[in-house]
């Protein structure tokens, strides 16, 4: 069940981080008035790379750990058994 959730979490990440560079793409102006160079888009979509890098990281961590998790339940279960 582990699975199942960190596929359902790395998908609505997905789904943010997709939300995000659209944003970054079409917007003419940011919020402080400040028009939006190329320059300044390729600035934006850095921090945002360097987000979704960071998230990224601490999924795969957080697979190896449930991967781990779930070998360790499975095998004591079968030394139980025997």
């Amino acid at each position: 069940m582990g699975i199942k959730i960190w596929w359902t979490i790395n998908i609505v990440w997905l789904f943010i981080f997709a939300a995000g560079a659209i944003f970054i793409g079409v917007r003419e102006v940011d919020y402080a008035g400040v028009v939006q160079t190329p320059e300044v888009k390729m600035v934006s979509f850095i921090v945002l790379g360097i987000a979704f890098f960071i998230v990224a990281l601490f999924q795969l961590i957080l697979l190896i750990f449930i991967h781990f998790l779930k070998k360790g339940t499975t095998n004591n279960s079968v030394k139980r058994l025997s």
